[in-house]
C-alpha cells in the first residue's frame, strides 16, 4: 500500500513525485504503446507509455512503463490492475533497464513462496497472458501419487472462508473453496476444487507446508474426483 502526501497544486513535483508516479508491467508482446495506455487509463492521468523492446530485432519483450501524473494514481494501478501484469513500483531512471528487468524477473519470478504471493510463469497465445507451469513441470517430471483436480487443507487452527479463498486464487482456476468445521475440535478441513488437475498440482506444490497464518503449517493433499488421474 502506497501513501502519497497531498501536493500543492501547480507544476512543481519535487524528487519523491517523480519516483512514485512510473510502474513496471508485465504485457503481452503483441501490445502496442496505446493498447497499454488503453488499459491503464482508468486508474489515472498518464503522462507517458512505453514498451520495452530489443535493440536489435525491435520486437517487444513483453515489459513496459506507465508514467502517471499523481503517486496516488499510481498506486492504484498497482493494487487494482489484473495480477498477469505483475505491476510494481519501477526503479529510478538512473538504473538501466536491462539492470532493473534482470531484477524484477529475479524478485517476481523465484520458485518460492514471498509471504502470501504466488510467482508464476506466463506464456503469451490468442487469450492473452496464461500461466506457464513449465518450472514445476520440469523439475517434478514424476509425481508417485493419484492427482485430481480436488484437494483437501487440513490445518491444527479452525479457517475463514474469505481468506482461504483468497489464498488459494492465487493460483489459476480456482472454481471453489469449502471450509468444512468439525463441532468436536479447532482443527480446519476446507475442500478445494480447480478446473484443471494441472492447477491443482500447482497449488499442492506451493501450498503443503505453508505456514498460514504464520506457525500454522497446512497440509494438503489429493481428493479422488472421480476422473481419470492419468490424464
Amino acid at each position: 500500500v502506497f501513501i502519497a502526501q497531498s501536493r500543492a497544486s501547480g507544476s512543481h513535483r519535487d524528487l519523491e513525485d517523480e519516483e512514485l508516479t512510473r510502474i513496471f508491467v508485465m504485457i503481452p508482446k503483441t501490445y502496442t504503446e496505446e493498447d497499454l495506455r488503453e488499459k491503464f487509463k482508468m486508474y489515472g492521468d498518464i503522462e507517458y507509455c512505453s514498451i520495452i523492446k530489443n535493440k536489435t530485432t525491435g520486437e517487444s519483450k513483453g515489459l513496459g512503463y506507465v508514467r502517471y501524473l499523481k503517486p496516488s494514481q499510481a498506486a492504484r494501478a498497482i493494487e487494482e490492475c489484473d495480477r498477469s501484469y505483475r505491476a510494481i513500483l519501477a526503479e529510478p531512471k538512473n538504473k538501466s533497464s536491462e539492470t532493473f528487468e534482470h531484477d524484477y524477473y529475479s524478485n517476481t519470478m523465484r520458485p518460492e513462496l514471498r509471504g502470501n504471493t504466488l510467482p508464476f510463469y506466463y506464456f503469451v497465445d490468442s487469450r492473452g497472458m496464461q500461466p506457464e507451469f513449465c518450472s514445476f513441470e520440469k523439475a517434478e517430471t514424476r509425481i508417485q501419487e493419484p492427482v485430481s483436480k480436488r484437494l483437501s487443507v487440513v490445518s491444527r487452527l479452525p479457517f475463514i472462508q474469505e481468506q482461504l479463498f483468497a489464498l488459494f486464487d492465487l493460483v489459476p482456476g480456482l472454481e471453489y473453496c469449502d471450509v468444512q468445521r468439525d463441532p468436536h475440535t479447532n482443527s480446519g478441513y476446507a475442500v478445494i476444487q480447480y478446473s484443471t488437475a494441472a492447477s491443482a498440482i500447482y497449488a499442492k506444490y506451493k501450498l503443503h507446508g505453508f505456514e498460514y497464518p504464520p506457525g500454522n503449517r497446512l497440509t494438503v493433499i489429493f481428493l479422488e474426483d472421480g476422473n481419470d488421474s492419468s490424464e
